[in-house]
């Protein structure tokens, strides 16, 4: 083989080489989320997992809404269905983006063994191409030269097969480049899709949201005043875990008085007056192990009794969501605190059935008022941008617990 189609081979590849050195600026970004591979491949797992079950929860309350009498019950459910379909869109986006972060790493290190081989590469190019332009027939008017000459064409006889192997080698790099390629531009692709979705399940559910609002205008008197109640204790609690503690202390006492039995009329002859036991609420007598849902769709940044700033345990968990993620009610249940609270955003305090509290911090937007009803997957607010977290606590009894120990 003569050095000029040997440099026609190597220069191929350089050249493929070079088109393969510019990276891309999502796949970039999105490679900065995570630390390693190996964190963005459990991402890709749980985004994937998340979206199943989210998927899942849709379904069922899709037939909920189907399967509802009252106008108001079927609108609940309806939101609640849209609510679990965008954090299906939510999981779509992150599970994409786990995608483009491991396609991103795959890249940075091709990229790097590449870099290693294209050295010697290029210094062989320059001596073929330096041998090319030197024609045989001038190797007379040297002395010496001929003999020179063919040595090093017998030494480049014995290179050629070393240089295809490496050649090829570098080829099938190449190949597995442009395999990777591929797999960026398909998840690209589905996050593209995603993000068009979530747009439009967005518009959904403001349209059911406003149809609500409009509804429960008609009964707002009660919930006003509630509402002014809760920002008092708000005003005056000393921070959130004593907020937690006076909402209780004022839900146990409502839920006290509303199970009082009423006045009993004195019966038209004499004999025993018997006073009826007051009913027990459906959701008690049907769930005495209470499940909740995650409210958000996101990574877990720190777990239930993790050290924190200051050596302080957290008495919840943190997720990371993506950008504006949906953030739903754990379980149902009534609102006891909706808005703004120091040093937490906005928040979202539930009270549900069997002496549980939820708590739910870090929205930049809360969706629900004081004394709102909620089935579970409710819409409740929206979460912030720039790699917001949103904190979710459980209570019990007043007590902080394990959130995972009662996620369905």
């Amino acid at each position: 083989m003569t050095p000029r189609p040997l440099f026609a081979v190597i220069a191929i590849v350089l050249l493929a080489l070079g088109g393969w050195l510019a990276s891309d600026a999502i796949a970039q970004r999105a490679s900065e989320t995570y630390t390693d591979a190996g964190e963005a491949q459990r991402a890709l797992a749980k985004a994937q997992a998340d979206g199943r079950a989210a998927a899942a929860r849709a379904e069922k309350l899709e037939q909920r809404a189907r399967d509802a009498r009252a106008v108001a019950d079927k609108s609940a459910q309806e939101a609640a269905a849209i609510a679990a379909r965008i954090q299906q869109d939510e999981a779509g986006i992150a599970a994409a983006q786990a995608r483009i972060a491991i396609v991103g790493k795959q890249r940075a290190a091709l990229d790097a063994r590449l870099a290693v081989r294209r050295g010697p590469l290029v210094r062989l190019t320059g001596a073929l191409q330096k041998m090319a332009m030197r024609p045989l027939a001038l190797s007379i008017f040297k002395p010496g030269s001929l003999r020179e000459t063919v040595y090093l064409r017998a030494v480049l006889e014995t290179t050629i097969p070393e240089v295809r192997k490496r050649t090829a080698a570098l080829r099938g790099e190449i190949a597995r480049r442009d395999r990777i390629v591929a797999e960026a531009a398909q998840a690209l692709a589905a996050l593209k899709k995603s993000e068009a979705a979530l747009s439009n399940r967005r518009r959904q559910l403001a349209a059911v949201e406003s149809r609500q609002r409009l509804a429960s205008r008609k009964a707002s008197g009660d919930a006003t005043r509630e509402a002014e109640r809760a920002l008092a204790l708000a005003e005056q609690a000393r921070d959130l875990d004593a907020l937690v503690g006076q909402l209780d202390a004022a839900g146990m006492l409502r839920r006290q008085l509303a199970a009082l039995p009423g006045p009993v009329l004195r019966p038209a002859r004499g004999g025993a007056v018997k006073v009826a036991e007051p009913a027990a609420r459906s959701s008690d007598a049907a769930n005495p192990q209470m499940r909740f849902q995650l409210p958000v769709v996101g990574r877990t940044v720190s777990g239930f009794g993790e050290a924190g700033v200051g050596g302080v345990r957290a008495t919840g968990i943190s997720l990371a969501p993506v950008d504006r993620a949906q953030v739903v009610a754990p379980a149902e249940g009534r609102v006891a605190f909706a808005g703004p609270y120091r040093g937490f955003d906005r928040i979202v305090i539930i009270e549900h059935p069997n002496g549980f509290t939820s708590v739910v911090t870090g929205l930049v937007r809360a969706d629900v008022a004081v004394g709102d009803e909620l089935v579970a997957g409710a819409p409740i607010g929206i979460a912030g941008t720039g790699q917001a977290i949103v904190t979710f606590e459980l209570r019990r009894q007043g007590e902080a617990v394990n959130p995972l120990d009662y996620v369905r």
